[in-house]
């Protein structure tokens, strides 16, 4: 968010934050998140680079639309295992998930 924009709020009685101060995350907790949204933007780049609709990833996971769509959303409903089978049937290598998991963002939130 815009710097100006934070201090608008903040001029007019809003507080602003991050995800971990909303949710009360523990540092664990928040580091997991974070680990989960980065599988899931990756998950939608790798898609998108082999030029791959949902439907077609969906059919490749034997699953469907909706629930790739939900993986790429980082919905908390997908689990962290799904999201490494999924990266790893695209053809990902373990080296390359595991640059994706030590690129760490808790420090932009």
């Amino acid at each position: 968010m815009k710097r100006t924009k934070i201090k608008l709020l903040e001029k007019n009685g809003w507080k602003v934050g991050g995800v971990k101060e909303f949710l009360n995350l523990n540092p664990d907790e928040e580091e997991f998140i974070e680990m989960k949204l980065a599988l899931s933007r990756s998950l939608q780049e790798r898609r998108l680079k082999k030029n791959m609709t949902q439907a077609e990833l969906a059919d490749l996971l034997e699953s469907s639309q909706s629930r790739v769509a939900k993986m790429e959303a980082g919905d908390p409903s997908v689990s962290f295992d799904l999201l490494v089978k999924s990266l790893l049937m695209l053809g990902t290598s373990r080296q390359a998930i595991a640059r994706v998991l030590g690129k760490s963002e808790s420090a932009a939130i």
